[in-house]
């Protein structure tokens, strides 16, 4: 009697065999990771009524995921459909089963979220993401006080937050890239286990409420690109596991938060942040597999993905890399006033992007801190100063830019990681000078006259040496010369010889060339 079957991760092709539906006492189907096309056989939802765990991910199916007429998976816990090419409406027919993890991500779902899906009280683990869904969140979600994981991100759906949408135990929540709108009125209000908040790219608007200054496990705030205001909230330094943060491409005004570093962006992560629970991979371990009632089996979750911009690129992360990921993304905003130096303190980490704000002032010295850092932004303000002489020990630097300030003065070193930045790095600043841009520094200041007064001693001081060398080399020569002539006959000899013919040669020539009035 098999009770349990996993082939998942293999090359295996084609349909999945009507057959399996014969296996009537199956509770666990792994068949993820093929190539398997087709539909999902007829006879195996309606014979596999003992079926807990179902696992079709990452194939080519397609059709329609249930029909209600030959649906008896009622004791299914577990439904993992996504990455195949599923269309069609979300089958009500699942309303009927004890389902606890339901992924439909990455298919060609269309249709409303069904209201039913509040209903299913158990619920822990919900994942519709990138389909075709449309419609609001149905206001039944929040019956689902279970619910741990939700993510709807990438599919159409529009309108408000469900009011006072808030389970107590949900910890991942994905709904970017959406219309959603409205303002984040008590959504989520009371969801202290909430680590990650993901609403990007909709049309939210207002400010950001006080509760999230309330949600302490909160570890990953990602606001972009919607149409939120008001002043960035110094509650968000209440948030002592803040870790990234981003809040750009809306129309936030008032100053950046000087407390931010009070959050964890500014200790020690190993210790500050919680481990997220979703960071299982498709893997499972199979406990005591010959009960089949036994039901403690290891996850298999998928890990969660956050999307963040970082080196001027947008870039997926996800469970454990996601864990030593951190920065702070206010770009594209109207803030004003200068960069607190306190920035500086937020040591572990690795971006930051203020660019295309109205900030002004210098940049802090204190950025030379930021030891941990690979993506540096600060184009398109007001700044001006000088860029400190300090920021080239920031070796882990890969992106960095001040384009398009007031800044002035010389371009850092091109030594180190600074040697690979190029002029876009510092144009649009017309009183900054030195390579790479074409704009020479010229030629150094005057030097006071004391200086120059000491440099002419100095010179002199030189002169006197070189004639002092000279005559005692010229004596040392001579010297010698009349040792060897001394000691060695042969050489004196010679030497009084050509002496002799020399002063022979120089006077004929001159009697020579005497005009003839002068030769007696």
């Amino acid at each position: 009697m098999l009770w349990n079957l996993n082939i998942s991760i293999n090359d295996f092709d084609g349909r999945i065999p009507s057959s399996i539906g014969d296996m009537n006492s199956l509770w666990w189907l792994d068949l993820s990771y093929n190539k398997l096309s087709g539909g999902i056989p007829e006879h195996l939802a309606k014979s596999c009524i003992n079926l807990r765990y179902l696992v079709l991910s990452n194939n080519s199916l397609k059709g329609q995921i249930f029909s209600a007429a030959n649906f008896n998976l009622t004791n299914l816990f577990r439904l993992q459909l996504d990455g195949n090419q599923f269309s069609g409406k979300i089958p009500e027919c699942l309303s009927n089963s004890s389902l606890t993890v339901l992924h439909l991500g990455d298919n060609l779902l269309s249709g409303r979220i069904p209201s039913w899906l509040g209903n299913m009280s158990e619920l822990v683990d919900l994942k519709m993401p990138n389909n075709h869904l449309e419609g609001p969140i149905p206001p039944e979600f929040c019956q689902l006080q279970n619910l741990e994981v939700l993510n709807l991100s990438e599919n159409n759906i529009s309108g408000d937050l469900p009011s006072r949408f808030s389970p107590p135990q949900i910890q991942q929540v994905h709904l970017s890239k959406n219309k959603l709108g409205g303002q984040l009125k008590d959504a989520f209000f009371n969801s202290s286990s909430l680590v990650t908040l993901d609403l990007g790219y909709n049309r939210f608007n207002g400010g950001i409420p006080n509760w999230i200054g309330r949600l302490s496990n909160l570890t990953y705030l990602i606001l972009t690109h919607n149409n939120l205001e008001g002043d960035v909230p110094h509650l968000l330094c209440n948030l002592k596991r803040l870790r990234l943060i981003n809040l750009s491409h809306n129309n936030f005004s008032g100053q950046v938060p000087h407390c931010l570093d009070m959050t964890a962006l500014h200790g020690d992560f190993s210790i500050a942040i919680k481990p997220m629970r979703n960071e299982e991979i498709v893997e499972f371990e199979l406990k005591n597999a010959s009960y089949p009632d036994h039901t403690s089996v290891a996850p298999m979750r998928k890990e969660e993905t956050v999307e963040f911009t970082t080196k001027k690129t947008s870039y997926s992360y996800q469970g454990r890399i996601l864990t030593y990921m951190s920065g702070v993304d206010l770009s594209c905003n109207k803030l004003t006033g200068e960069i607190p130096h306190q920035i500086g303190n937020l040591t572990r980490i690795h971006t930051l992007n203020l660019s295309y704000n109205h900030l002004t002032g210098s940049i802090p010295m204190t950025f030379s801190n930021l030891q941990q850092i690979e993506s540096l932004d600060l184009s398109h303000n007001n700044l001006n100063g000088k860029i400190p002489l300090q920021i080239i020990e920031l070796y882990n630097l890969a992106i960095f830019s001040v384009a398009y300030n007031n800044l002035s003065g010389k371009t850092p070193k091109r030594i180190n990681q600074f040697g690979t930045f190029e002029e876009s790095s510092y144009q649009g600043n017309p009183l900054l000078c030195g390579l790479p841009l074409p704009k020479s520094c010229g030629s150094p200041p005057l030097v006071p006259k004391a200086s120059t007064d000491i440099q002419e001693d100095s010179n002199f001081m030189d002169m006197d040496i070189f004639y002092i060398s000279f005559t005692a080399s010229y004596i040392v020569v001579v010297l010698a010369i009349a040792i060897i002539l001394y000691m060695n006959p042969y050489w004196r000899r010679t030497w009084f010889y050509l002496v002799e013919t020399w002063m022979s040669t120089c006077y004929y020539f001159i009697i020579d060339h005497l005009p003839k009035g002068f030769r007696h």
